[in-house]
């Protein structure tokens, strides 16, 4: 079983981002082209949950009692189960640990509130007897930032925000609606229904990341070109923290000094926790436009949307993806993929790179804002793909996660890397990323593909999305090794390029080693005293964001496969 019930409150795949009863099984002729490109293949399928061995709580048995009168003890949880439920999040390295069973970091308890006030009683508790604390939405950090780590700390509880899903109101003029931080994101599209209102912000995360997680990590939508980061789209916060409550933003822009919105904004639950969320919402759009362009060169793409951003013309969704990950696309499309493949070659663009473009809003709109882009597109030589291959594109846009499940389990390291840097860099960025990943792990004897897009772009620059695929090493010690190796050597050539170190996957522990590189020694010295001010005992996600001053300790079950 990979499937671990907790406390009532459902099940979480363990080390996978959904049951298999979900998976996109890759066919055996995507399987063959793989090991071509890859080497001979070996399936990896995960040891059983039941194999590994979880630590006894380290939480004080006053701090339990204390947690159990905050919020009731059903909504406090030592066992074993629910503790192994929130063995970290959804990164590569999160996963294959989880499969093989190797250093599982697990927390000392559960905790589940339902309401603001609870939230800060258990905050206040922590603080009473130094528990680490470790805010959790829907899990899905890839840059360990929920892994459970107690820092300096006696024990560590992940703080579940799951019972915190309700729609508390919805202003129908001012289109702005507020949400507990646990909604996810198709409840919350759910919950809007009948006011025919829309936040519009699909990460790929969508099926299972919350809201809370969009504000706490500064997350990019498939449809922010258009509509706008999810920093744009935060009107008003209400923030529990240990040393009290904050309400921040006044439904208007202000001059009132600096905007303390923005200290919470991708702050990763390391200065207080989210626990009402006003966002902006709008109108379901009337009419969806999607469709496929094949441009005759990666590069040649670039040029066009950079244009098109620039010259204010820019669909609301935009995914342009280099020759290597047009060509795996097709790859696992199958006939479909070798057609569309074939179409765009007889029509010129031998090397293609395709390009989903998107509009929404009324019908009039899109009709008009399609045509604004069709003179550019042609002028560049882009190939009409055509609108079954967009929509297909939309349908299928949350598979990825489910893809690679069936990956991992046919032995393949699946993981991605994301940055951004301005127009004038990229071309520079993309190529020095894509060779530091490639030669990494081609010195561990695996050959690798480095797929790219873009899919968030600005007048300024873009996004780059790296995914890489590599057969995975055997045993644990030199999988692990392989990866970290490789995101290693990716830090460092986007730290090099002057690049940022991640345009919407948060810094997390991942990542904070880096910070200051982009930052500056002022800048984190800022960030410290901010959560010195906020949190003086330091209990809220040691090790995130802003690195400890002391190393983190873990505790760790692991059994060797």
């Amino acid at each position: 079983m990979d499937e671990l019930a907790h406390a009532g409150l459902g099940a979480r795949p363990f080390s996978r981002w959904a049951g298999r009863e979900h998976d996109v099984v890759p066919s055996n002729r995507v399987l063959v082209w793989l090991a071509q490109r890859l080497g001979e293949l070996t399936p990896q399928p995960a040891v059983p949950v039941s194999v590994i061995p979880v630590p006894p709580s380290g939480l004080p048995r006053a701090a339990a009692e204390a947690l159990r009168d905050a919020v009731g003890g059903e909504y406090v949880d030592e066992d074993p189960t629910a503790r192994l439920a929130h063995a970290g999040g959804q990164s590569y390295s999160d996963l294959l640990r989880r499969r093989l069973g190797h250093h599982v970091v697990v927390p000392d308890a559960i905790v589940w509130p339902a309401t603001h006030d609870e939230v800060a009683a258990i905050l206040a508790v922590a603080s009473d007897h130094g528990i680490a604390v470790i805010p959790y939405g829907g899990g899905t950090s890839v840059v360990g930032g929920v892994e459970p780590q107690r820092g300096q700390h006696e024990a560590v509880v992940t703080l579940d925000l799951s019972r915190m899903d309700r729609l508390l109101a919805v202003d129908e003029v001012s289109r702005t609606a507020t949400f507990q931080p646990g909604v996810t994101g198709p409840r919350a599209e759910a919950l809007l229904t009948g006011s025919r209102l829309t936040v519009g912000h699909v990460p790929q995360s969508f099926e299972r990341a919350t809201l809370g997680g969009y504000v706490a990590t500064r997350s990019a939508g498939q449809a922010s070109t258009g509509y706008g980061r999810i920093d744009d789209m935060v009107v008003a916060l209400r923030v529990a923290t240990p040393v009290g409550e904050l309400r921040l933003g006044t439904g208007t822009p202000n001059a009132a000094g600096p905007d303390l919105r923005a200290l919470f904004t991708g702050s990763e639950g390391t200065l207080g926790v989210l626990t009402e969320l006003t966002l902006r919402v709008r109108p379901v759009p009337a009419a969806r436009k999607y469709e496929m362009w094949a441009f005759p060169a990666f590069e040649r793409g670039l040029d066009v949307i950079r244009m098109l951003v620039q010259d204010g013309m820019v669909p609301d969704v935009i995914r342009l993806s280099d020759e290597e990950e047009t060509e795996a696309t097709l790859a696992l499309q199958g006939a479909k993929g070798r057609a569309a493949g074939l179409f765009a070659r007889m029509r010129g663009a031998r090397t293609p790179a395709f390009c989903v473009l998107g509009w929404e809003g009324s019908a009039d709109a899109v009709r008009r804002r399609r045509r604004l882009v069709l003179p550019a597109l042609q002028k560049s030589g882009a190939v009409w793909i055509g609108g079954r291959a967009g929509e297909a594109w939309r349908r299928h846009r949350f598979s990825g996660p489910h893809q690679r499940d069936a990956l991992l389990d046919a032995g393949l390291l699946v993981e991605t890397v994301e940055t951004a840097t301005s127009w004038s860099r990229l071309r520079e960025l993309y190529a020095a990323v894509r060779r530091a990943l490639r030669d990494t792990l081609a010195s561990h004897g695996t050959p690798s593909l480095v797929l790219c897009h873009v899919s968030h772009i600005y007048p300024t620059g873009a996004s780059l999305y790296f995914t890489v695929l590599a057969r995975q090493l055997p045993g644990a010690e030199a999988a692990v090794e392989q990866w970290e190796r490789a995101k290693a050597a990716a830090n460092a050539a986007i730290t090099a390029a002057g690049a940022t170190i991640s345009h919407h996957h948060a810094v997390g522990r991942a990542h904070a080693p880096y910070l200051e590189a982009e930052v500056g020694v002022a800048g984190v010295a800022v960030l410290s005293a901010v959560k010195s001010a906020l949190d003086p005992r330091g209990i809220l996600n040691p090790g995130a964001l802003i690195p400890p001053p002391i190393p983190a300790q873990r505790t760790h079950a692991s059994v060797r496969p």
